[in-house]
């Protein structure tokens, strides 16, 4: 399984950024879609995800500024932030629970930069 994630890059405090990250590979479903940040110095912590009947989790650092949502039929998931703040520098991961027959297995996207700076 391959995961291809979009959407960073450089933003002035108060913008916005749309994060989209595709799954490829041998699945039989895919569980849960996700976002992690990991910002310098610091651990990689859980920014938001979404599971395959809609339920949805924030972390604390996204409540009320990004929405994640999730195209199953393109399994895709995406990370709308909006009034990004520099706190919110941080290498940006995508994550995804899978299952290939009765196993369940992760896997990890190559991470996108976002920088909030003005």
């Amino acid at each position: 399984v391959q995961l291809q994630a979009s959407g960073g890059g450089l933003v002035q405090p108060g913008g916005s950024l749309r994060l989209s990250c595709v799954a490829s590979g041998s699945m039989s479903a895919i569980n849960v879609m996700g976002w992690y940040r990991q910002g310098p110095g610091k651990q990689r912590d859980l920014v938001a995800n979404i599971i395959g009947d809609g339920t949805v989790n924030y972390g604390d650092s996204a409540h009320g500024r990004f929405t994640i949502s999730r195209d199953n039929a393109r399994n895709t998931v995406y990370l709308q932030m909006n009034n990004l703040k520099p706190e919110d520098t941080a290498v940006y991961f995508c994550n995804v629970i899978f299952m290939i027959g009765i196993q369940v297995d992760d896997a990890w996207g190559q991470g996108t930069q976002v920088t909030v700076s003005s």
